[in-house]
């Protein structure tokens, strides 16, 4: 990653320092930035901005969602899986009939993961006193702050759709959203914030939470219990990689997503896209293509690893990457079927540090505010993972008790000979598979900073299967797209469908000239977010 070009539309230059923290919030970069003047490591500036980001964007994240990450702790690669399970007394039978799962309200929500993945990286890797990590979230909902633009206009939306869900009057307490630039106070959230860390969390599981948390549901018939809450646990698992052009990309196993992305870049491995021109219409079908064939699998074989029935293994195989890119015509779009291997709303942040540890942490409460269930007086919004399951008999994904649902949300990170290199992500529902992919084409292929590759035009297959393009992609790009069969839709423009990337990569000894490392960070300029060095 040596050209430090920007040669696409945006304000906003990379930033170099020993120390960095980039996230889709001001504040929330900042809180990590506070953790590291205050003795923090990465971990620790990667925690404070993602307990702060529970109250500056409410709107993505919160209290009561999930968490993935993936930590270079200086000499080896850690994955963290703190998604939650379904309530223990669900059966498929409750939900029969249904086409697809509840959106919203107490049917879509299980367990929350975030509060014990922030215990569990703190006390493995940390250096700071685990309460130390939340003074900054707890003193902008005490005194308040002021809302910023993009998550005013969330927030104003999700008034609109889940001002009928329990509890959400607690988030719009006058009726409506915050608007740009007004103060919002929650005190509530402030004393549940300041209960999880004097606890250590063990009250959100276990605890005067937790039973406030059980008692709600309860009271509006829902299935989770105290003994669902108290049975979660944080969990360690070896990342999942596949093999890219001399680096090795490596994502969370399955529940997770992110074996799309992987399978996708393992297929551009077996297609001509290095004979495509950086930008251009053929690459871009490529890529498209690539992830189209990709999803086909995910949607069919991923699902929470003890339900699988092939291997995240079987489906990374060089020789089963191989078979499924012959599929691809390089001139023109095509559809895809799953194959069958040989049997054998949402926020991202990364931080890292001079001493060379490296986070990729992503946190989220999925469909913006999640549920829209809010257990009142504690600011806890509740999330829908729940959606992330099917309800067709006998898939992998089947909604049933005590499962982990598929996950959209995953960090992602990029390693060179075994050596780290970058940590990224790419938050926004379904785009954040699509998102990697593009983003490991833009830097490991194409050599751009991570400013650079987070301004480049994006591409999207929404969730009806439709190709839409940002505004930026250029008209000849567009053409050719439609030339080869591909029927894009052109979004307006300061639309939120193509994600936000936060990105932060080593430079290499010979650049920077110290036995520190060093680091160039970017933050998408579709959000409110940035990037802080110290």
């Amino acid at each position: 990653m040596t050209n430090w070009n920007l040669p696409f539309p945006s304000a906003r230059q990379p930033v170099v320092a020993r120390n960095v923290v980039a996230t889709s919030q001001p504040l929330a970069a900042q809180a990590g930035a506070q953790a590291f003047a205050r003795g923090g490591n990465a971990i620790d500036a990667a925690l404070a901005a993602a307990i702060t980001l529970t109250v500056v964007e409410p709107t993505m994240n919160g209290i009561g969602g999930d968490a993935f990450a993936l930590v270079w702790d200086g000499a080896a690669l850690h994955g963290l899986n703190s998604s939650g399970r379904s309530p223990a007394s669900w059966t498929p039978e409750r939900f029969a009939g249904l086409a697809a799962m509840p959106a919203r309200g107490w049917d879509s929500v299980t367990v929350p993961g975030c509060v014990a993945a922030w215990h569990a990286l703190s006390e493995r890797f940390g250096q700071l006193p685990f309460e130390e990590l939340f003074r900054d979230a707890v003193r902008h909902a005490r005194d308040g702050f002021p809302v910023s633009p993009v998550i005013s206009q969330q927030w104003a939306q999700a008034a609109k759709d889940l001002h009928m869900q329990p509890g959400f009057n607690e988030f719009i307490p006058q009726g409506r959203a915050p608007r740009t630039g007004e103060i919002w106070k929650f005190a509530a959230q402030a004393d549940t914030l300041e209960e999880i860390a004097r606890t250590r969390g063990e009250s959100f599981y276990r605890g005067a939470l937790a039973q406030k948390i059980a008692a709600f549901a309860a009271e509006h018939g829902a299935a989770l219990s105290l003994s669902d809450l108290a049975a979660h646990q944080a969990e360690w698992v070896d990342p999942v990689s596949v093999a890219f052009q001399g680096h090795e990309v490596h994502e969370i196993p399955p529940n997770g997503i992110g074996m799309a992305a992987l399978i996708a870049i393992g297929v551009i491995d077996h297609l001509p896209y290095e004979k495509t021109a950086p930008g251009s219409a053929q690459r871009m079908h490529l890529e498209i293509e690539a992830m189209r064939l990709a999803f086909a699998d995910a949607h069919t074989h991923l699902a929470d690893a003890e339900h699988m029935r092939v291997t995240q293994e079987q489906l990374l195989a060089p020789a089963y990457l191989r078979e499924r890119a012959r599929l691809i015509d390089p001139d023109r779009a095509g559809q895809y079927g799953p194959g069958q291997p040989p049997s054998g709303g949402t926020v991202y942040l990364c931080a890292a540090d001079a001493q060379g540890r490296m986070v990729s942490f992503i946190q989220s409460n999925y469909k913006g505010f999640g549920s829209g269930v809010v257990v009142p007086g504690t600011g806890i919004a509740l999330h829908n993972r729940a959606l992330g399951f099917v309800t067709t008999p006998g898939h992998v994904n089947q909604v049933a008790g005590g499962k982990r649902p598929l996950h959209s949300i995953i960090p992602a990170f990029v390693t060179r000979g075994g050596q780290p290199l970058m940590a990224f992500g790419v938050m926004g529902g379904n785009m954040q598979a699509q998102g990697h992919l593009q983003m490991v084409m833009r830097c490991v292929v194409e050599g751009w900073n991570p400013q650079a590759a987070s301004d480049a035009p994006r591409w999207r297959i929404d969730d009806a299967g439709q190709l839409i393009l940002e505004p930026t992609v250029p008209q000849t790009v567009v053409e050719g797209l439609r030339c080869m069969g591909h029927d894009p839709k052109i979004m307006p423009p300061g639309n939120l469908e193509f994600g936000s990337a936060q990105l932060v990569a080593r430079l290499d000894a010979d650049i920077s000239g110290t036995t520190d490392a060093v680091y160039v960070a970017g933050s998408d300029h579709r959000r409110d977010g940035q990037a802080v060095g110290c």
